[in-house]
């Protein structure tokens, strides 16, 4: 039975979230021929219409109001239910990125509907949407079914496939007028301090390096880059590296810290504790380097080499470099 799909398409920085992309994808599985809707709001989310229509929507519902431009819960959630008031979406996607994760609730609570969150797969069975999740810190998974009229669901990051783009489709773009109310504007931005960041966004990277407390130092830490810069990996931490200052508490992936799906992902001097490998255990090749052959780690990974990180990480610099030389 067809379904009218919606799609909440993030934009951040200029550019779409790659989850939004993959969300889509979902879409186009779950409506079985039925219409598909994305929303995406503030002064530059026209761009995005044609990325959108190329990735499977129908109609692109865009918000251009300059109080969209940053997140902010109350005004988002206002715009976004008039879109569903508008569309009349029989399910309703999300991305389970910082931003999703405190907006579906929201979205949950307005529509009083259930929420299935952080999903990793979803399939139709029996004309039944199967949403699959991670539990108990990613180790075991848990199939979920929602009864409620209209499904609302959060996509985990770089779990599923976006598909090609099919740049011979064009989605109706419907604007709608949108001005925040008093109750919304309770707290406002006045202005956003970003950290600088290096290199490649955590949490959509396909390779991701990761160094620990076995990086000894912030000096130790930083000598990751070298090889990230090579792979055009992101860089990330573990809990214990950021509780030593190592680096940045925006770099942490693990079960208080982000959760990371990619390719590749190469553990530096990280021990594996369990709450470490709740943020990772899903890649899908593991690289493991450690002293301590009894390390949790390699209990999870595809490859593991014991040696001291400052010895192997030179040879991994230089292996790469050599790879890229041969096949320029």
């Amino acid at each position: 039975m067809s379904k009218k799909v919606l799609v909440f398409a993030e934009g951040r920085e200029g550019r779409l979230r790659n989850v939004s992309l993959e969300a889509l994808s979902v879409a186009k599985l779950v409506a079985e021929g039925g219409e598909i809707a994305a929303t995406v709001f503030g002064t530059q989310s026209s761009q995005f219409v044609d990325i959108l229509a190329h990735h499977g929507a129908d109609k692109v519902y865009v918000l251009d109001h300059s109080s969209l431009d940053q997140y902010l819960i109350e005004i988002y959630k206002e715009a976004f239910m008039q879109v569903v008031n508008e569309f009349k979406p029989d399910v309703i996607l999300i991305g389970h990125t910082a931003n999703g994760r405190d907006f579906a609730p929201k979205i949950a609570q307005a529509l009083e509907v259930g929420m299935i969150s952080d999903c990793t797969a979803v399939d139709l069975v029996d004309g039944k949407i199967v949403f699959t999740r991670p539990i108990y810190a990613g180790k075991a998974f848990v199939k979920k079914v929602s009864k409620d009229d209209i499904i609302l669901a959060t996509i985990r990051p770089n779990n599923i496939s976006m598909g090609e783009p099919d740049s011979s489709r064009t989605a109706e773009m419907i604007e709608l007028s949108y001005t925040p109310s008093e109750s919304s504007l309770r707290v406002q931005i006045k202005d956003v301090l970003r950290k600088a960041s290096k290199g490649v966004d955590l949490t959509e990277a396909n390779i991701v390096i990761s160094g620990g407390r076995g990086t000894k130092s912030k000096e130790g830490f930083e000598k990751l880059y070298e090889l990230a810069e090579l792979l055009n990996a992101a860089v990330g931490a573990s809990r214990s590296a950021c509780d030593e200052g190592y680096a940045d508490y925006s770099l942490q992936v693990g079960q208080t810290g982000k959760v990371v799906t990619p390719d590749l992902y190469i553990a530096l001097g990280i021990s594996g504790a369990i709450q470490h490998l709740a943020g990772m255990s899903n890649s899908k090749i593991i690289v493991a380097v450690n002293k301590d052959p009894e390390a949790p780690i390699f209990q999870v990974a595809d490859y593991g080499i014991v040696g001291d990180l400052f010895e192997v990480l030179p040879m991994l610099v230089e292996e790469v470099k050599k790879l890229k030389s041969e096949s320029a």
